[in-house]
């Protein structure tokens, strides 16, 4: 069957060739009964696995022998094309291996054996959850053979199903990336490059976890922690000058001047006071000042004194101050 005989267009064009010819053609497509698996001295799994999202239903068949081998599968899919494709494709993944290793088969996996060329995506982003399904049912399956909940494959709390990425996973890359939008969440791990469910609220799956509240929870932990630490240095003494609040700057400049500089300025009858802090864009603290008493209108001002207070106050707090007299 032509492409364009289905889909018109672009759409059409967003399915690969195997996507296509599996939809028309699924090599795996059947039925195994207890009179097969008799025959074959095999053990008969059946698994049925639904998409509450799109109403598709696949049910897998699965022979396996005594070394816990999967020497036959078939499936049914009840549902679009694009599940029969990727029904057909996640049997042909499980064939040959052990139940143990065929639960590690991922929908990414699926979907990547679907593709006609690595980096064109087998099928467009709102058909994913195809896959998605057909990952689902493998898990069903193996837990029947295994004696275990499908749950119990699943270590993590998945937030997009359709590149199966994890809630600790997202939460890290924020945090290990300083990442600030969705965008970015998707250029490192994927989701929400999909069928975007996991986005926001409003797609065509409801959610526990979003993106967008995921990321808001984590930039405001990460802020929280950053005036924690700034906190624990200022009181610990270590806290560089730099990352001072503006009230922490003149706090640290009125002490140094109080302790190394007023005192000198006295002797002859003088004193300052600081007008301002400004930080530049050529990452100098430029530090405005106004001299009191006989200080006011001295020629030293400008000079000698003035360099005397920038050198203690370089020598103190931060090598980039400048000292301006106003």
């Amino acid at each position: 069957m032509a492409k364009n005989d289905l889909i018109g267009g672009a759409l059409w064009d967003a399915y690969s060739n195997k996507v296509s010819e599996r939809m028309d053609n699924p090599t795996h497509l059947g039925v195994l009964t207890q009179k097969d698996a008799d025959q074959r001295g095999a053990k008969l799994i059946v698994a049925d696995y639904g998409a509450e999202s799109c109403g598709d239903a696949v049910r897998l068949y699965w022979l396996v022998d005594k070394d816990d081998r999967i020497i036959d599968a078939k499936f049914k899919s009840f549902g679009c094309g694009t599940a029969i494709a990727s029904s057909d494709m996640m049997v042909e993944l499980c064939l040959g291996k052990k139940v143990q290793d065929a639960v590690k088969i991922t929908n990414l996996d699926v979907e990547h054996a679907l593709r006609d060329d690595p980096d064109t995506p087998a099928v467009p982003g709102q058909k994913m959850h195809c896959s998605v399904m057909a990952y689902d049912v493998i898990k069903k399956a193996a837990g029947i053979y295994l004696g275990k909940n499908a749950e119990d494959f699943e270590d993590e709390i998945i937030v997009c199903e359709c590149a199966r990425v994890s809630l600790s996973t997202i939460k890290e890359v924020i945090k290990l990336n300083d990442l600030k939008s969705v965008e970015e969440i998707t250029n490192y791990t994927k989701a929400g490059a999909f069928c975007k469910s996991c986005v926001k609220p409003g797609g065509h799956e409801k959610r526990e976890y979003y993106l967008v509240d995921i990321l808001t929870e984590v930039r405001q932990q990460m802020e929280s922690e950053t005036l924690k630490n700034v906190a624990q240095k200022s009181e610990a003494g270590n806290l560089a000058f730099k990352e001072m609040t503006m009230v922490q700057k003149v706090k640290s400049i009125d002490k140094i001047i109080d302790e190394h500089i007023r005192p000198m300025l006295m002797m002859d009858g003088g004193d300052m006071e600081i007008l301002d802090i400004k930080d530049t864009s050529d990452g100098f603290i430029d530090v405005y000042i106004r001299y009191l008493g006989a200080c006011s209108g001295c020629a030293s001002g400008a000079t000698g004194t003035l360099y005397a207070i920038e050198s203690i106050l370089q020598e103190q707090l931060d090598s980039h101050i400048r000292v301006l007299p106003i």
